[in-house]
């Protein structure tokens, strides 16, 4: 389905040089899309993006998005047809250190961006990514629904439930008119894969210490995640990006992309699977401090199974086998752009895409 699509389409991903961003651009890629990507320089050592040499054969812009000059001169040098908004500060903890900037950036970026795909005239799909967090969360159970009211605890995931708010304010109020792009939102949740080096995280802080050779420490070890590998909801956005370019603004609404039933797991459950499935390390509570972190958090996948015909397709085991995988290879110096590439195509295969 995508190899046709895609190939020779122009499509601007935001965010392209982060963990998400790399993935999908090296998807993309090997589609045959024509790439520009606008992010950041990479800020964590390893970057994926780097070692991968993912900028080669795409145009790469290293830009703020709240730079709203550089943002329009890109979309009108380039003329997207597709968008992917992936660029974001994501992080939860350095969100309660900078909440100033988080909001600057979740919620005024995502709006210059929104507001350079119109400006340009050439965009006609946008995949506005936000994160499972955007939902008020009352600890209640019950996997949380599209239609279910929008809130957020932490700055970060406040932040997000303000990009939902004001991305369905944007739709309505500028995305009506016909020649007027179409506009949805994607939800999904703790996503794990090989190439995530960020701090805070707990797959990469997982690596990290094995390759140390001292202990895991976990925060929160019965907190509940929906975990999923980081190509089931790429491969719903790409979807979904498809859908709004063929059928438009049928599509422009939010979609949730979790994982299998039985992919949602404690933290501890998953720590100690990374151990078993890499050979060695250690694990141990440890409470640094007492900020707010939601215990448990699920989503509802329903819409996207019956509109989009999408659902996921690797267990938890799967995911976790994957992403160990690739971190054993890139310490083991293997080649990890065709390793990454061989991936995808598995991934794909699997899913029958």
């Amino acid at each position: 389905m995508f190899k046709d699509f895609y190939k020779g389409k122009k499509v601007l991903v935001t965010g392209h040089t982060g963990f998400k961003g790399t993935w999908l651009t090296l998807w993309l890629k090997s589609l045959g899309a024509e790439i520009c990507g606008y992010s950041l320089a990479p800020n964590t050592s390893p970057s994926m993006f780097e070692e991968l040499k993912v900028s080669e054969g795409i145009k790469s812009v290293i830009g703020n998005i709240l730079d709203q000059d550089l943002l329009n001169r890109t979309f009108e040098e380039f003329k997207p047809e597709i968008v992917f908004h992936l660029a974001a500060q994501p992080i939860v903890r350095l969100s309660y250190k900078e909440p100033v900037s988080t909001y600057e950036t979740n919620v005024i970026g995502s709006l210059k961006v929104l507001e350079a795909a119109r400006k340009c005239g050439t965009v006609k799909a946008f995949v506005n990514v936000t994160t499972d967090k955007v939902y008020e969360n009352n600890e209640s159970g019950r996997n949380f629904e599209e239609t279910d009211p929008f809130g957020g605890y932490d700055p970060y995931s406040s932040s997000k439930g303000c990009v939902e708010v004001m991305s369905a304010s944007y739709r309505n109020s500028f995305l009506q008119e016909d020649g007027s792009y179409a506009m949805a939102t994607a939800r999904a949740g703790n996503v794990i894969g090989g190439g995530d080096w960020a701090l805070d995280r707990l797959v990469p802080d997982c690596v990290r210490s094995i390759n140390k050779d001292v202990k895991i420490e976990i925060r929160n070890p019965v907190a509940v995640r929906p975990w999923q590998h980081v190509l089931e909801p790429l491969s719903g956005y790409m979807l979904l990006a498809e859908k709004l370019f063929t059928e438009g603004k049928k599509y422009a609404e939010g979609f949730n992309f979790g994982p299998k039933e039985d992919s949602v797991l404690t933290v501890a459950n998953v720590s100690q699977k990374i151990t078993e499935y890499y050979g060695k390390g250690e694990v141990v509570v440890h409470k640094v401090d007492n900020l707010h972190e939601a215990k448990l958090l699920m989503l509802s996948i329903k819409k996207s199974k019956q509109v989009l015909n999408w659902e996921p397709v690797l267990s938890a085991d799967e995911a976790i086998k994957n992403t160990v995988l690739w971190y054993k290879k890139f310490y083991a110096n293997e080649n990890m752009q065709n390793f990454t590439l061989e991936q995808i195509n598995n991934f794909q295969e699997k899913a029958g895409l």
